[in-house]
């Protein structure tokens, strides 16, 4: 588990039953699938493909407060083109929302993750 998970499920468990709860469980979901294109090692575009249209389909179920429903709806767009840039994107567009919506342990989370997208991207850009 990253530490970005581990932020994440810490600020879950403090949490109370409620849209908040809820919005930082979509962002847990949303940062694990974001950040299996920031690994090292490529996951296939259609094993790719497959985890986000199921982080769809979840997520649809999941309510969460509007402005955060919004930005996971354009983070998803980015996600799918499968490349650790449109990941770390995706993730620092989610940011400000979780910030207002769920506070900003979720949010601190979201930024580590979108830096650690910004080091992936840069590093196989030099390779």
């Amino acid at each position: 588990m990253t530490e970005v998970e581990q932020r994440l499920l810490g600020a879950l468990a403090a949490e109370a039953r409620g849209p908040r709860r809820n919005g930082i469980f979509a962002l847990w979901l949303f940062a694990r699938v974001a950040e299996t294109a920031l690994t090292p090692t490529t996951v296939s575009p259609r094993h790719h493909r497959k985890r986000v249209e199921l982080l769809q389909r979840r997520l649809s179920s999941v309510s969460v407060p509007p402005p955060l429903r919004r930005a996971l709806t354009g983070a998803l767009r980015l996600l799918a083109e499968g490349t650790p840039e449109a990941a770390a994107l995706a993730l620092h567009h989610l940011v400000a929302p979780a910030r207002e919506t769920v506070g900003p342990g979720a949010a601190d989370a979201l930024v580590l993750a979108a830096q650690r997208g910004r080091r992936t991207a840069a590093s196989r850009e030099r390779a």
